[in-house]
Formats: structure tokens, sequence, C-alpha cells
């Protein structure tokens, strides 16, 4: 049972991951590009509902997630990065800003994945990297 709740949440990630990738290099906002996905992604309640907190993250607290990434990423600008690795960043902070009762490790593993799976050969250790610096800077008691 437990594989297959975190298979549906790994479709999720995947899904806000798309969004905020599609989001990025169209020019359109993560709401839009949300809506444009939904039909698409085909996910039960749980799982929009995950996407759905990423989203409003990405929308209303972006300045907050940008700068996070900023700042745990030291030498490289955030525009400058891979749209792929910006995208799952920036989905991955959100959901640890939306999500507090979801583990650091849970959405950090996930992240790794799916850059990964999606980015270049040295994405999974670079997104690893980043998002450890997020994670002890958002949640503390966490690590």
């Amino acid at each position: 049972m437990k594989l297959s709740i975190d298979g549906g949440r790994r479709r999720a990630r995947e899904t806000a991951f798309r969004a905020a990738y599609q989001a990025d290099v169209t020019g359109e906002s993560f709401g839009d590009a949300w809506s444009h996905a939904r039909e698409e992604a085909r996910l039960n309640e749980d799982q929009a509902r995950l996407v759905e907190d990423v989203i409003r993250a990405l929308e209303t607290r972006r300045s907050e997630v940008d700068g996070a990434l900023q700042a745990a990423a030291e030498h490289w600008e955030i525009e400058r990065l891979a749209a792929t690795d910006r995208a799952v960043l920036r989905a991955a902070v959100g959901e640890l800003l939306e999500r507090p009762g979801t583990p650091a490790r849970v959405v950090l593993n996930e992240a790794i994945d799916i850059a990964r799976r999606y980015g270049s050969e040295d994405s999974g250790r670079f997104v690893n990297g980043v998002l450890d610096r997020v994670a002890r800077s958002l949640r503390p008691g966490e690590f």
C-alpha cells in the first residue's frame, strides 16, 4: 500500500515540476501552466492538492522561494541555471514551504530523483546540494 501512495505523490511532484518548467520557459504564470496541465495529468484529489499547494507557493511566495534558492546556490544566479534544475528546485522549495507535514528528506529525495530523470548528468548532485542547504535553513529542526 505504501508503494502506491509514494508512487502517486511522485506523479504529483513530477506534475508540479512540469508546470513550473512550462511557466518558466513560456513566461506564463504558474497557475496558468497548472491549469493547462491539470486535465492531462489525471491526478486524484490528494495528488491534485499537492500540486496546488506547490503552485500556490510559487505564485504567492516566489520571491521567498527564489531568495532561498539564491542564498543556497551561492555562486549561481537563479536565472542562469538550467530550466529543468530551476523548476525542480522551485517545486521542491514550494513543497517545503507549503507542506510542513511532509518530511524534508522525502521532498529532497523525490526532487533529486526527478532532477536525475529530467536533467543533466550533474543535476541530481546539484539539486541535492542546493536543496540540502535550503531545507536546513527552512526546517532546521529536521536535521
